[in-house]
């Protein structure tokens, strides 16, 4: 008989995750999907999926973020950011469905901030964020025992980036903390340094450094000795008690995969190949590429700067593909010319997990009363990751 494990090596749960062939509540990894998808190479994928979000009517609302697929964005009902698709949700209680076509972490804030009677669905349980994986929960609680023991706790207050897992949130509404989005990024760190008194207020940013740092140095003046990294891989952060002691900015060590690629290189290389480009680029970027741009801005304000650019303007976007491409199609005919920062592709990977195919199966399963994915944020967790949230909503 020959066995069906040859090797006779049992694949270990990361594994068997990572292959997407195992699943973890607890994580945006590797989950099979309960079902059949569609074939990819289906003629019929869009016509299916329009007949099913037809034939749902106003059950069904569907959200596309901006790094969306082309395929999939033509179904949203609304196309936005992170939080605005999350506010969108909330703003249509009579929507019995929200299918996310996003990450993991935008579809744990719509179930926060959308009503009970709600069901929140990612189309692809895989679809996650290596950003947001950068900070569990274990390893921000020790971290804030770092700070305990270091004496600066009682002066720290969390700032954490919404693209961040629901636990995250949580840990920053139970600290007194606010959430902030790139465009609001200035006035969530002002109002957090105004909640302590006098100059001994200190801020954890979560998970992105990049945006803390250049939020910090660029809108508020800081120098950046101001600022030090926490790495959670590393005995107490990799600083010592008397550096944390100075510091005014704890920037936790994560970043985004995608705006991470962006180099100083890469501002240079463009303005050789084009002159007289403008660069514009997402504070997601590193410190470095966006002291060189010319323009800097969220996603909205990369949108924004693009539409009232004068016609016949050069623009070289740090930012992701998905978007580029589709405003580079949008205003071609204004003859501005838009290309990608940097040579090389570079996707959003795992957004780029909800596909056709997902999408069809998850409206077709809802067709057949079938709720698919859900994503559901336990009760304890939602409460305090929303307390957080409404601090952002009453920024000054």
């Amino acid at each position: 008989m020959t066995s069906a494990n040859p090797t006779g090596v049992e694949p270990t749960p990361l594994a068997l995750l990572l292959l997407g062939k195992g699943s973890d509540p607890h994580s945006a990894r590797g989950v099979e999907c309960p079902g059949e998808l569609p074939a990819p190479s289906d003629p019929d994928l869009v016509e299916r999926a329009r007949a099913a979000k037809e034939a749902l009517g106003d059950d069904v609302f569907v959200l596309g973020h901006h790094y969306q697929r082309d395929e999939v964005i033509q179904f949203a009902d609304v196309t936005g950011d992170s939080f605005k698709l999350a506010r969108e949700a909330a703003a249509r209680p009579h929507a019995r469905y929200v299918v996310f076509c996003g990450v993991h972490f935008m579809a744990e804030s719509a179930d926060i901030l959308t009503s009970d009677d709600q069901q929140v669905i990612l189309p692809d349980l895989a679809a996650g964020c290596s950003m947001a994986d950068m900070a569990t929960a274990e390893q921000v609680a020790e971290c804030w025992d770092v700070l305990t023991e270091a004496g600066v706790a009682e002066d720290t207050v969390p700032v954490s980036y919404m693209n961040s897992s629901a636990d995250i949130k949580a840990f920053t509404g139970r600290h007194g903390g606010t959430i902030c989005t790139s465009s609001n990024a200035r006035r969530a760190l002002q109002w957090a340094f105004d909640q302590v008194s006098g100059d001994r207020g200190k801020v954890l940013f979560l998970p992105d450094q990049h945006l803390g740092r250049n939020t910090a140095i660029r809108e508020l003046g800081m120098a950046p000795e101001d600022c030090v990294v926490y790495n959670p891989h590393r005995p107490n952060g990799g600083l010592t008690v008397e550096e944390l002691q100075r510091a005014r900015m704890i920037l936790w060590r994560g970043h985004c995969s995608v705006h991470g690629r962006f180099t100083l290189e890469s501002v240079k290389e463009v303005r050789e190949r084009i002159p007289g480009v403008n660069v514009l680029v997402h504070p997601e970027c590193r410190y470095e590429v966006v002291a060189a741009a010319d323009h800097v801005g969220s996603t909205e304000h990369i949108i924004a700067t693009l539409r009232d650019a004068p016609a016949g303007s050069k623009w070289a976007v740090g930012t992701e593909l998905n978007l580029v491409r589709r405003l580079a199609h949008r205003f071609a005919d204004e003859g501005k010319q838009i290309v990608f920062l940097d040579r090389t592709v570079c996707f959003c990977s795992t957004m780029n997990r909800i596909d056709l195919p997902h999408l069809v199966w998850a409206l077709e399963s809802l067709l057949e009363g079938r709720v698919v994915n859900r994503i559901q944020v336990d009760r304890e967790t939602e409460t305090y990751a929303r307390r957080a949230l409404e601090r952002m909503l009453a920024l000054p």
